[in-house]
């Protein structure tokens, strides 16, 4: 079988992605029945995880494989991703040399990058998770790069099936939220492709100069004219939750003042307003709360509705191991 990376969840057809959450489903109510026996994934980390760690190593351990468990800087040295550099600096290791050498020991790589932070130009790239896939000859999963979670949006489409009887012209709000330490836009770029392949209508709300990625925004515009999908950006938070089935806060750095941190937080502390609380998610149609977490309490979101009814962030974070369970038998079964 040719090799499988999932590097943006584009990389699952139509077909494989009905397929990865269908199994999903399934799994959710058993336990796995040793699909992985005699297999081992290989997890890298270069920033920090919980959810992601927690959830890949169980769902390994349930489908009967084993984990090698790797931290950089604490198990293992910096490594250079450059191709051709002459490596007189910090890095005592190519990632070429790495990813062939821990290809011989384990059946797949899952890798979280960690980016550069200073020019998006060059973080959108996202050259760090292409030079894993590019030079392993095992199937390369990625755990949140600069530009995508494809993981994370598995499981966030498993959890909006879940609740909405159809995703086909359901109503979905993507909600910038202040934070005093934003995430990259990785989950919503990945959410929004998973939304609009889904034929879902969606809805950015944002304070101006919090665009998303253009080159992301073009292609699922792209994609939306043909599932019938709708998209569009509103500057109010209150129109853009009124009528909506679901909200899926998540705050994300502005792209216009990326790298440059204390022109950052002065550009956020002029949107503390910005945050989830129960007048405004009664404004939607029985609207329910998404988060990736980890959330920020009574900054991004208020105790009353991340305590309340109309949080799914537990079951969503829970949809992480049964998702991860069924990508991992999708890319392995047959290798």
């Amino acid at each position: 079988m040719a090799l499988r990376h999932l590097i943006r969840l584009s990389d699952l057809d139509d077909k494989e992605l009905e397929d990865v959450l269908e199994l999903s489903a399934r799994l959710k109510h058993r336990p796995g029945r040793g699909e992985l026996a005699g297999r081992s994934v290989g997890m890298l980390f270069f920033r920090g995880s919980l959810r992601t760690r927690a959830s890949l190593e169980t769902a390994v351990h349930r489908l009967g494989g084993n984990v090698v468990n790797l931290t950089a800087m604490s198990d293992f040295w910096e490594l250079e991703e450059r191709e051709g550099s002459v490596m007189d600096g910090r890095a005592p290791e190519h990632i070429r040399d790495a990813a062939a050498v821990l290809s011989q020991y384990v059946d797949a790589l899952a890798i979280r990058p960690s980016a550069a932070g200073q020019s998006w130009e060059i973080d959108r790239r996202d050259e760090r998770i292409q030079s894993w896939a590019r030079h392993a000859s095992v199937p390369v999963l990625n755990m949140e790069s600069a530009l995508w979670h494809p993981m994370q949006a598995l499981a966030d489409l498993l959890t909006l099936r879940e609740k909405l009887a159809s995703l086909e012209g359901a109503g979905l709000t993507i909600a910038w939220v202040h934070s005093s330490e934003p995430a990259s836009a990785a989950v919503v770029h990945s959410l929004l492709d998973a939304a609009v392949r889904s034929g879902m209508r969606v809805r950015l709300a944002h304070p101006q100069g919090f665009d998303l990625d253009g080159g992301v925004l073009s292609d699922v515009r792209d994609l939306a004219r043909k599932t019938g999908a709708e998209i569009s950006t509103h500057a109010s938070l209150e129109e853009a939750v009124r009528g909506s089935r679901v909200v899926y806060a998540r705050s994300w750095q502005s792209l216009e003042s990326y790298g440059n941190k204390t022109l950052a937080a002065s550009q956020r502390s002029r949107h503390k307003d910005w945050h989830i609380d129960e007048r405004l998610l009664a404004l939607g149609e029985d609207a329910r709360l998404m988060h990736a977490m980890p959330v920020r309490r009574n900054v991004e979101v208020t105790d009353e509705v991340l305590d309340g009814p109309r949080s799914l962030l537990v079951e969503q974070a829970g949809n992480r191991l049964p998702t991860t369970m069924a990508l991992l038998v999708h890319l392995l079964r047959h290798r």
